[in-house]
């Protein structure tokens, strides 16, 4: 049986198939006349074999274990890896014809929920989760009651390491957009665009009060709704450009990154909730009865990928759909190079009501 590039959405995968330059059908998404690979490949049967290998049938997890995120492996493998352009029944069959030795020794990874097979084990957390042991909740209280500067929960070598498969790079000439709003008089100058200076800078969900930190989107439109500018304001809106490459965390694209490009997946595997729960909460909008407290987690977030080296964070924005967001800890990568200003006319209300 053939699979096919369009039967993924995984680059390395896609890659592998690619690599072999054979044109022919495919048997499983049914397009013709492009890039094939027969499912005996030892590249894709060795590649899958190590992502098979993380997780067990939760009948055989002893302790604890977040039951509601065990799943059958082939909606494990579209819906949190994102690997295929399949549907999951499409997935099974593959899976099948892929690993038929491992499907006879193994049906019930197959054919029962799943889960990491090391992660009711401490010695498995510590080595490879970002928090070891505990959850979310355990190191916002840490940070926030007990322990601010110095907390021992956030095991920073198996962070970095993920980090290095989050980021990405942007090219000096890249543009982005910042906003201030404005109700009477002129509009903002050109040297007015940048962030407040340090003595002025407000607690963010990426920067401390007292640190400046360069909040921008990446268009008009999504800089406009960040503002929450009301009807009848003026807004200013600065043309940025970045004036060197530079590398940034990108938490926008967790679900995309491929297992594959880990020599241990594991690494990983256990840090997918992690990883989707920082964004989160990064990207929750700022409110007004928010106590500063609240920023303390992603404030400590953010500085730990400061002070590796990284120039800021991509994150999603929750007032623009499809809109990103992002923050960058040097100002002076970038030129402010024209403003605009806006009259803002119209607003659109979304809402529900509450149960």
């Amino acid at each position: 049986m053939n699979c096919c590039i369009r039967c993924f959405k995984d680059p390395e995968i896609k890659d592998i198939i690619k690599g072999h330059n054979v044109k022919g059908d495919c048997d499983f998404c049914g397009n013709t006349n492009i890039y094939i690979c027969d499912v005996n490949n030892d590249d894709l049967k060795e590649n899958f074999e190590r992502l098979l290998d993380v997780y067990c049938p939760v009948s055989d997890i002893k302790g604890y274990f977040p039951q509601e995120q065990a799943d059958l492996i082939k909606n494990i493998l579209t819906f949190s890896w994102d690997i295929f352009n399949l549907k999951a029944n499409e997935v099974y069959v593959f899976l099948k014809a892929l690993l038929p030795e491992k499907y006879k020794e193994e049906p019930m990874l197959f054919d029962e929920p799943v889960w990491i097979k090391g992660s009711v084990q401490e010695e498995y957390l510590n080595q490879y989760s970002i928090l070891g042991k505990f959850q979310w909740k355990d190191f916002v209280d840490e940070i926030k009651t007990k322990n601010r500067f110095h907390t021992t929960i956030i095991n920073k070598e198996v962070f970095r390491k993920v980090l290095e498969v989050s980021c990405k790079e942007y090219e000096a000439g890249t543009k982005f957009f910042r906003a201030r709003i404005w109700t009477e008089g002129v509009g903002f100058s050109i040297d007015k665009m940048g962030p407040p200076p340090a003595k002025k800078a407000s607690a963010g969900r990426a920067n401390p009060e007292g640190i400046s930190c360069l909040y921008l989107a990446d268009s008009l439109d999504t800089t406009l709704h960040e503002t929450r500018a009301g009807v009848y304001d003026y807004a200013t809106v600065g043309k940025f450009i970045l004036k060197e490459k530079i590398t940034i965390v990108d938490l926008t694209s967790i679900d995309k990154i491929s297992p594959f490009l880990m020599s241990d997946i594991d690494l990983l595997a256990a840090n997918l909730e992690h990883l989707r729960k920082i964004g989160d909460e990064i990207s929750r909008p700022l409110r007004k009865h928010d106590s500063n407290l609240d920023y303390l987690p992603t404030q400590y977030i953010c500085d730990y990928i400061k002070s590796i080296g990284y120039a800021g964070i991509k994150y999603k924005s929750t007032m623009c759909s499809n809109g990103m967001n992002f923050a960058i800890f040097d100002k002076d990568l970038l030129d402010c190079v024209e403003v605009s200003d806006y009259d803002i006319d119209s607003l659109r209300y979304h809402y529900r009501e509450l149960q």
